[in-house]
C-alpha cells in the first residue's frame, strides 16, 4: 500500500456538530429584529406626518394665492365683494365691523373669512384713504391660511400684495 492511501483524518468544526441554535441565540436574534422593526415604523410614522403637513401646507398656500388673485384680478369697484365659487353670484363682502375675524372695527380694514379642507382662510383688504375704494389710491390685499397639522401644531401662511386704484387721479385741488 502506498503512503497515499493512508486514511486521512478529517477535522470537524465545532460548528459542525451543533444541530441548531440555542434559545438564548434565538432569543437574541429575535430581541435585535425587533428592535429594527420598532425603528422602521417609527421612521414611517414620522414620514408620513412629514407628508402630511407638506400636503396641508401646499394645499393652503394654493388657497392663499387663489384669493389673492381674485383679490387682483376683480374690478376695482367690487374689490370688497367676493364671489367665492365663480358662478358670478356676491357670496360674501368684506366687513371693517370688529365681527369674526375682523379685529377692530372701523380701523379701514376689511375681512371675510371661509373653512376649505380642514384650512380656515382669512383675507384682509386696508385701504389707504377712506372706507370706499373709490376714496383710496391703494388696498393693501392679505391672505393667511391656518391649519393645524396631525401633530395638533397650529401653522400659518401669510402673502401679501399693493393694489393701486386704475382711477385714482389724486386728492382734489383746495382753492
Amino acid at each position: 500500500m502506498m503512503q497515499s492511501d493512508v486514511n486521512f483524518v478529517t477535522r470537524r468544526s465545532p460548528w459542525a456538530s451543533a444541530a441548531g441554535f440555542t434559545l438564548v441565540e434565538s432569543m437574541v436574534a429575535l430581541v435585535v429584529l425587533s428592535i429594527g422593526v420598532i425603528g422602521t415604523i417609527g421612521m414611517c410614522e414620522w414620514a408620513e406626518r412629514g407628508l402630511q403637513r407638506g400636503a396641508l401646507t401646499t394645499t393652503a398656500l394654493a388657497l392663499v394665492e387663489s384669493r389673492l388673485e381674485a383679490k387682483r384680478s376683480v374690478s376695482w369697484e367690487r374689490l370688497l365683494m367676493d364671489d367665492l365659487d365663480q358662478d358670478g353670484i356676491v357670496e360674501s363682502v368684506m366687513r371693517d365691523d370688529g365681527m369674526q375675524d375682523d379685529q377692530t372695527n372701523g380701523d379701514g380694514i376689511f375681512t371675510a373669512s371661509v373653512t376649505q379642507s380642514h384650512i380656515r382662510l382669512v383675507w384682509t383688504v386696508e385701504l389707504n384713504r377712506g372706507h370706499q375704494p373709490a376714496e383710496a389710491s391703494l388696498a393693501i390685499i392679505e391672505a393667511r391660511a391656518i391649519f393645524r397639522t396631525m401633530g395638533g401644531q397650529e401653522k400659518e401662511i401669510r402673502v401679501r400684495t399693493i393694489r393701486a386704484n386704475p382711477r385714482y387721479v389724486g386728492l382734489p385741488v383746495l382753492s
